[in-house]
Formats: structure tokens, sequence, C-alpha cells
């Protein structure tokens, strides 16, 4: 299957957004080195002419759209650098930046891919672009429009994580999708105030667990260590070996745990079995926690810069191989104690204190994040939200092997119960890790 690029233009704000070239400032939070990378993903769209509100070629819709939004969100169309003061990241803003948006074409249809449910990730790659680091800091939005045979299409997106987070870019693509669908104004402003909305406490302090789960490392690079060939792996997981797997969970521990505490301790497990960690070695289980509303007062309606930070549960390897794994799961679900407003200002400010000293969180940090209800269904662009969408990134907070938990492509629905998992993994790790989601389907869990 060829992609073939046709163009990439520029697209610039459709009305002039400033006066005066400025530079924004950026939070702690933001300026966190485990966010200046590229987050990358696909949304996957239908062109059902039965339904479909807009017969227009999808590029020209979202170019426009696009052209509306930057307006309001002209910071994606910024470039990032250095500050004087304290060499840490943000954004200057000059009248003449755009954002590059790709207009590609692919000669197959979306129904042959079975719309991405269980994709090629090789030709995944290939449909939404791929900036390097210092291509992100001069464009930290890239966006790119696939029209296939069919005449659906996928929009996808590269955006450097120090902008915004996944809910601040899905804030964003929302007011493109209203403004695609004809609306005259978007229905939530964005707010930028990063610095006084989550600035460090005077005089900063952080005792308790952020001290415990994070360490200095002087010269740590996050994301830089050597773990060789790393690839993709997507595996289903149907209702009823979930419900058997809480059900068992239930008698033995007496809890009733979530999905995501549940499952996510049994993989945590089974990759840090696959992968041979030492057993004397402390691994970690890492999620981001949404605080729009846990910080106090919340963070105003239409705040868009990164609102999440990472939540930790940590076992020695030995503990995490051999104690029943409900305990494990106990520890994930025990570790949502620390979601408080002290301990989100504690993270600022050792963010604030020690960003110079290498912030580190070890190398066996294990990623995990929850996708199935985000809400990516209502960035409609007027043919009806995305059947699919699918992460790239390698990276998540700290970790160069995520886990995602995925819903099955709408455009399936029906044909599959349950959802997906798609572990990122070295190679080597795969077989192994087979093994132990063979032992989850049937029902073997020890």
């Amino acid at each position: 299957m060829a992609v073939n690029i046709r163009e990439t233009t520029i697209i610039h704000p459709s009305a002039t957004p400033f006066s005066e070239d400025h530079t924004l400032p950026l939070s702690h939070l933001d300026t966190d080195r485990n966010m200046n990378v590229t987050f990358r993903y696909l949304r996957v769209y239908v062109n059902n002419n039965s339904t479909a509100t807009n017969t227009t070629h999808p590029f020209n819709v979202i170019a426009t759209a696009l052209s509306s939004a930057l307006v309001h969100y002209y910071p994606l169309a910024g470039t990032l650098r250095r500050s004087d003061k304290d060499n840490r990241l943000e954004v200057f803003c000059s009248r003449d930046q755009g954002v590059p948006l790709i207009n590609a074409t692919v000669n197959c249809t979306l129904e042959t891919l079975n719309y991405f449910d269980d994709p090629d990730y090789d030709f995944v790659e290939r449909l939404v672009p791929d900036p390097s680091l210092d291509e992100g800091m001069i464009n930290p939005c890239v966006l790119q429009v696939t029209l296939f045979e069919c005449g659906g299409f996928t929009l996808g997106a590269a955006i450097r994580h120090v902008v915004c987070d996944g809910l601040g870019a899905t804030q964003f693509f929302n007011a493109m999708a209203e403004l695609a669908r004809g609306a005259d104004r978007i229905s939530v402003e964005p707010v930028w105030d990063r610095v006084n909305l989550l600035s460090p406490r005077d005089p900063p302090r952080f005792d308790g667990p952020v001290s415990e789960f994070l360490g200095l490392e002087k010269g740590y690079e996050p994301y830089g260590q050597t773990v060789g060939k790393v690839v993709r792996e997507c595996f289903n997981v149907k209702d009823e070996w979930l419900d058997g797997f809480k059900n068992l969970l239930l008698q033995k521990s007496g809890y009733n745990f979530t999905t995501f505490e549940a499952l996510g301790a049994f993989l945590w497990r089974a990759k840090v079995k696959a992968t041979g960690v030492p057993r004397d070695e402390i691994v970690k289980f890492t999620y981001a926690m949404n605080i729009r509303r846990l910080v106090k007062p919340p963070l105003p309606l239409g705040y868009w810069g990164n609102g999440c930070v990472p939540m930790y549960a940590q076992l020695l390897a030995k503990e995490l191989l051999e104690q029943p794994i409900w305990k494990t799961a106990e520890v994930i679900k025990k570790s949502k104690i620390n979601a408080t407003d002290d301990y989100v200002h504690s993270f600022i400010d050792f963010q604030a204190v020690h960003y110079a000293d290498g912030i580190t969180a070890g190398n066996r940090v294990s990623g995990f994040t929850d996708w199935r209800h985000l809400g990516h269904s209502t960035v409609d662009f007027g043919w009806g939200g995305p059947v699919t969408v699918l992460p790239l990134s390698r990276h998540l907070v700290g970790s160069v092997e995520p886990c995602f938990f995925l819903p099955y492509s709408s455009a399936n629905a029906g044909k599959k119960d349950g959802f997906k998992v798609l572990v990122t993994l070295q190679e080597f790790a795969v077989p192994a890790f087979k093994k132990e989601m063979e032992k989850f389907n049937n029902q073997d869990f020890e």
C-alpha cells in the first residue's frame, strides 16, 4: 500500500490573534522533562454518503477549520525555545507562524484494513507525521490528512507534549470540529494562564510520596535508556475472561477492583516476568491522573495545558512475581490515595527546585493508560466521529514500553466483545509475554 504525499501546506490563523510577537511561559507540569516528547496518534473516519453532512474534500474542510481554530489556539503554531533565564522551554509566537498540514492519499479502502482494528503498524506509521525532536521544537503541531479510495480518511497528529496533554489536544480538535460543522464560535474558550494557575508554593515543599517515587541523577535524560528493539503487540481481552479474573480477585481479597487495577496488575507482572528484570530491582507501575478538578481551586474550564501528574505503585521485582496477584492489584488501588491537592503541588515544587538535577523515577517504569472512555467520538468534522483512534507513541510518563487499553473500532460494533490491549515490548520478551496472556485467556491466573 503506497501512501502518496501530495503537498504540505502551512496553515495560518484566519485572523491575526495578537498585535506583537511575544513569548508565553509554560507551567512546571509542561516543562517536566518527561513531557519533552511528541505524542502521535491517528483518528480514522468513514465517509458514509448516506449520513455525512459534509461533501467537501476532507483536507479542505480540516484546513479551513484549523485556520479558524488557530485564532484561539495560536501557540500550536508557535515555536519552542529555551529561556535565557532558566533554560526551561517557552513558546515564541510570531505573526508569520503556522501549522504544517500534510495532504496525502492511499490506494486502498478502510474496509480492506478492517478499519485499523488490528493494524499493521509499519503502515500506520506512514499516516502520522513523525518530526524529530529538533523539528518538533520548530513545529510543535503537525497534522496529516490521508484520503482513502472509499472516501474515508485518517487524521494523523503529532503534538509536542510540552504544549498540552491529551485532554488539551482533544479540546483543540473539538474546537476545530465545531468550526468545521459550521459553528460561528467555539463552545469552550481556551485558557493559557499556565504559570499562575500551577505555580510552585513559597517556600516549596515535597515530603511524602513524591520524594519516595522520584530521585535525582545528574545528566539523566528521560527515555534515554537502551532497551534494544521494541515492538507493538495487540491482545484481545474478552469480557468473560476479565469478569472471571475480577471475580477471582474478589473472592481472594474481598476487593472489587476496577478493570484498570485488575488487568493492570496482571499485565505489569507479565511484562516484568517476560523481560527478566533482576529480582532485587524496584519496578514501577505508573499512570497519569487528571488534576483539573483535584487541585484547589479547580483549573478553569478551557485550561488546555498539561493537567495531569504521574502516579506510581512500586514493588521489588521479586515481590511482584511471587505475591498473589490480588495483592498487586491492591497496591495499584491504594496508589490512588496519593491523588490529593498536596501531592500535585509537591510534584510541582519538586519540578521547580530540581529541574536541572536530573529528575528520574528509574528505568524500570511501566506506563499504563486507558483510552476506552476519553470521548474521542466528539471530534466530528461532519462525517461523524472517528471509528478508530490509535496511539503511536512509545514514550509515556517516563516509560519506554507503554500499555494502552483501547476500544474496538466502532465500525466493527457487535463483532467483538471486550476491548484490546496495545502493549509495547522488547522484541525478545514477546514469546514469554504471549504465554502469560494465554494463561489469562485460559483463566489460569495462578
